[in-house]
């Protein structure tokens, strides 16, 4: 009905994909039409094939192989996830054709890379910092561009490549196709859709913000320093099944996956300073179900197309409200159910607070009460000097349940307040 080209839809059927969804519905036509495209919808939506499909379809219109060091069209990712995601996606599109599809981003030795765009690229996936250093060396040529695609734009502002961005944009052809995808819409992206694209069709399948519809999300109000045995106590109860950690940082990431696996969990972590081969590895080995638990930075939190992932832990709440949303997308993935569990600390009420605004819900609470403001914290208790602790009685016992209950519990644990001998003063300020 798309009027795809029979080579193509032949490949789709082979692939089992025969109704298009939402987004594809909606941005394909307008794209096969030529028009620039905006489109904002939720992670594991669909949203590769909506750009993928109408940029294979004019690829193979060319009818002849691309000039030396010639890329014809560029697709622009955040993380190399995404883009080795992305690049396996279309790769599977293009089989038995003569599309040249290549990927190249940081992590990996560039001379490789350089030879293979001196033959000439009919796609390119990239990560923007390894595309710069490529354009430093001149090893491409991007005057033929006549397609670019900004996939995770949102993402592309928080990792700070705006002025990446402006540069490769520099270097295009002003007459070129252009479409930006993404599942949020900071106010910054309006200048990026401005500058990029021109009078784009916008479709939106989805509020922004807007979390899948199949994911069972809780917090734990907890201390820093029980996270852990939280976390291991939570993935007892589903031992065999896949999930994903999600840290804040690089260093804190190793350090967790170090002790799940001393737990006896067979585990693998992906970050930042992990090489590509360390980060494909890991992956490959959780798709492979060979690893159960893989623990994560925000470089994980898109690209990560794994059906099986039943449950996602934030054990740290992320600096960006909308990275949650891509974190717990990572779950209920092609229509299946899924759990996100969230722990927040003490200091993370701010982010805590800020999440729920971005996906316009309440977080049913698994245990713990929120925590309070330091000004209500420092509030004298009955002459007894100031009272630290803004939660009587502590966040593992009370009404909500104990560290370990599950939604619904109700354990009857207390902590040692400050006047009762305690070392260290209360652990909600941990």
């Amino acid at each position: 009905m798309m009027d795809l080209p029979k080579v193509l839809v032949n490949r789709l059927n082979d692939m089992g994909i025969t109704e298009p969804t939402p987004i594809q519905k909606r941005a394909i036509p307008h794209a096969l039409n030529g028009e620039d495209v905006m489109g904002l919808a939720q992670t594991g939506t669909g949203k590769t094939a909506a750009f993928g499909l109408p940029l294979v379809t004019l690829m193979l219109k060319y009818g002849r192989k691309p000039a030396k060091g010639v890329v014809r069209s560029l697709i622009l990712a955040p993380t190399r996830e995404l883009a080795q995601q992305i690049a396996e996606t279309l790769k599977g599109l293009t089989e038995n054709t003569p599309i040249k599809v290549a990927i190249v981003v940081g992590g990996v030795s560039i001379n490789p890379q350089i030879k293979r765009l001196e033959r000439g690229i009919d796609i390119l996936v990239a990560t923007p910092g390894r595309l710069l250093d490529l354009m430093d060396r001149k090893a491409l040529d991007l005057e033929e561009c006549s397609f670019l695609v900004l996939d995770e734009a949102d993402q592309m502002l928080d990792l700070g490549f705006i002025h990446a961005l402006r540069k490769i944009a520099g270097v295009l052809p002003t007459d070129r196709q252009t479409m930006l995808f993404s599942a949020t819409m900071p106010k910054q992206m309006n200048e990026i859709a401005q500058s990029y694209l021109k009078n784009p069709k916008r479709i939106e399948v989805s509020p922004p913000g807007k979390t899948a519809d199949k994911v069972t999300q809780a917090i734990h109000f907890i201390a820093k320093a029980e996270k852990s045995k939280l976390l291991i106590e939570l993935l007892d109860g589903h031992r065999e099944e896949r999930a994903i950690v999600f840290g804040r940082t690089k260093h804190g990431s190793d350090k967790l996956a170090r002790l799940l696996e001393k737990a006896g969990y067979a585990t693998a972590a992906v970050h930042g300073n992990k090489s590509q081969g360390q980060r494909e590895r890991a992956i490959a080995a959780f798709k492979a179900g060979e690893v159960k638990v893989l623990v994560a930075t925000d470089v994980a939190a898109r690209g990560l197309d794994i059906p099986d992932v039943k449950h996602v832990y934030n054990y740290d709440l992320p600096n960006v409200p909308d990275a949650y949303v891509h974190r717990i997308g990572r779950t209920a993935r092609a229509g299946k159910d899924g759990a996100a569990i969230a722990f927040c600390a003490p200091d993370e009420m701010d982010e805590f607070r800020a999440i729920q605004k971005v996906i316009g819900q309440q977080i049913p609470v698994a245990s713990g009460r929120p925590w309070q403001p330091v000004e209500e914290e420092a509030k004298p208790a009955r002459g007894k000097g100031p009272r630290r602790g803004g939660n009587r009685g502590g966040n593992r016992g009370g009404p909500q349940g104990g560290v370990g209950a599950k939604p619904g519990g109700s354990g009857n644990r207390r902590r040692r307040g400050p006047n009762r001998g305690s070392k260290s003063g209360p652990r909600s300020a941990a």
